[in-house]
């Protein structure tokens, strides 16, 4: 529902347009040096870029509640809670019967009988990921010294990316991407076959983001095109070193030593000014609609860091698992 992990286990509270948002983190190792400054590169990723980004502007500053005592984690449950100060919340009033195109208006509406919180997206916004970020934070510290990097690889199918931004602010439209994640320095043996296999995981937790839409592994798709010939990673050394990596370094659902690698397709943002059709609730008519508001032009712009958090948290867990990461960093005894 709105937690994921066995030993590393994180759980999401908080909507967009309410108090604020938060997270709680079960199950990270006590002793480990954490400063409230140690955020702020990752959160600072995360926030709107200048062109195409939503106006809406949150200072975002963490405020941790529990589990960190002299900048240490005590091994209990850290909480850290976020304020929601630019807030709009009656902007979103007419969407309750004029569900938008592509949003969780009208699924929210009968999942949650119509109680749920529906302003920005309410639970359902993408400003959770800033709680996933910040998890994401304290995973990659935990994970080094393997190292994880997300990049964008396409905008709307392009590499120009100022160039097909500013094609779509002018036509009122929104755009997606593609976003590839690497992660280097992991050892062999991270996941389990089938349910709890390291692509299972990762895919289970990248589509947590919302507006993720695919993702593929090493090759990917481009493997149902090769013979087994083509597709197979030759073996070249006895720590497992690959000549290819079409696998994107796991195989059998476990890390085999070498880059896990996977891209995930981020689909367009669904609040576009250009005129659309929906159904009035009420009425049962189909009426046009323009979404006004504060909406990014295209939010993989914002996509990277929140991929890394992802996959941090994921082998954050399997590495605790594996016993790999002890359950006390260090020691006072």
């Amino acid at each position: 529902m709105n937690s994921f992990g066995q030993l590393f286990h994180i759980s999401l509270f908080g909507e967009s347009h309410g108090d604020g948002i938060g997270v709680v983190i079960d199950g990270c190792p006590a002793g480990v040096s954490l400063k409230r400054e140690e955020f702020t590169k990752d959160l600072r990723k995360r926030k709107p870029k200048k062109k195409g980004g939503t106006p809406r502007m949150e200072e975002d500053s963490p405020m941790i509640i529990s589990g960190i005592l002299d900048q240490r984690t005590t091994g209990a449950p850290i909480a850290i809670f976020f304020a929601n100060k630019n807030i709009r919340p009656l902007d979103y009033l007419p969407f309750q019967m004029l569900p938008r195109p592509g949003h969780v208006d009208f699924v929210g509406l009968h999942k949650h009988g119509g109680f749920h919180d529906s302003r920005g997206g309410g639970h359902f916004s993408g400003r959770l990921a800033l709680a996933l970020v910040t998890a994401g934070v304290i995973a990659k510290k935990l994970i080094a010294p393997a190292e994880i990097n997300a990049n964008i690889l396409e905008i709307g199918g392009s590499r120009d990316f100022d160039g097909i931004i500013d094609k779509a602010i002018k036509e009122n439209d929104s755009l997606g991407g593609i976003v590839e994640c690497s992660i280097k320095g992991l050892p062999v043996g991270l996941g389990e076959p089938f349910f709890d296999s390291a692509e299972s995981l990762i895919s289970h937790m990248v589509f947590a983001i919302p507006g993720i839409k695919g993702i593929e592994f090493g090759s990917g798709f481009a493997c149902s095109r090769m013979r087994g010939s083509e597709c197979n990673d030759v073996i070249i050394n006895k720590r497992g070193k690959t000549r290819t990596n079409h696998t994107g370094g796991i195989n059998g659902g476990i890390t085999n030593g070498n880059e896990v690698i996977f891209r995930v397709a981020v689909r367009p943002t669904p609040s576009i000014v250009k005129k659309q059709e929906t159904v009035n609730l009420q009425t049962g008519q189909r009426e046009r609609m323009s979404i006004k508001g504060r909406h990014d032009t295209c939010f993989a712009m914002r996509m990277p860091v929140i991929v890394e958090a992802a996959a941090a948290i994921v082998f954050v867990d399997l590495l605790l698992r594996a016993q790999i990461i002890p359950r006390i960093w260090g020691g006072k005894i």
